[in-house]
């Protein structure tokens, strides 16, 4: 019996400690100041990556391979290398998509939504966007991670997107997660490993 019953203690415990609570006023004012500090210090940023796209009607997540490289003030490729080769880079206000050799520049300077989507997925990749008036935003944390909810204010982009939420390493601030859920409950979300800070990038890697 003390057996049994030191197991469930174990159990309890452990799922106790992995369930989100909500910051409170000073935890989010030290949190945002870690995460600040860590974006502006980050000049350009190199790392691994796993994709998720989760489709309701799928039983299992979709998994893609590749690298993530930025480079400050608003350089950022996304490189796709398995199980396809695809990449797109943001850069000068067009989206310039290399699918396998067949290349398209998209100028996405003159929409605003494509401008406020560009932004918000430089800085999510920073990790900076809590000067952002767009977005409610509210915090949690965990035993190792903290995280923040965006929720847009604005009705159109509500259309693409119900919440992007951001999951911080706690020691440094670093992003290690991304997910951007879908109005329809399905999801993307990206893990961040082997994440290198500052090591030179040559603008070349942001051409087709």
């Amino acid at each position: 019996m003390s057996k049994v019953l030191l197991m469930v203690f174990i159990f309890v415990s452990s799922v106790t400690f992995s369930q989100e609570t909500a910051m409170n006023a000073s935890e989010i004012e030290s949190f945002k100041a870690m995460v600040v500090k860590a974006s502006q210090e980050a000049n350009t940023i190199k790392s691994d990556f796993i994709q998720y796209k989760h489709l309701d009607f799928l039983d299992n997540d979709i998994e893609t391979f590749g690298a993530l490289q930025f480079k400050a003030p608003g350089l950022v490729k996304w490189e796709y290398t398995k199980p396809y080769e695809y990449s797109v880079i943001f850069k000068d206000e067009q989206l310039l998509i290399n699918d396998g050799g067949t290349k398209n520049a998209i100028d996405i300077g003159s929409s605003k939504m494509f401008k406020k989507l560009n932004q918000l997925i430089v800085n999510s990749v920073k990790g900076d966007m809590f000067s952002d008036d767009d977005f409610n935003v509210t915090y949690f944390k965990t035993r190792n991670s903290s995280k923040a909810v965006f929720v847009p204010k604005d009705s159109k982009m509500l259309e693409y997107i119900a919440s992007f939420e951001l999951l911080f390493d706690t020691t440094d601030g670093a992003v290690t997660q991304v997910k951007m859920i879908e109005p329809s409950q399905d999801y993307t979300k990206i893990v961040f490993s082997n994440r290198k800070i500052n090591t030179p990038i040559d603008d070349s890697v942001f051409t087709q």
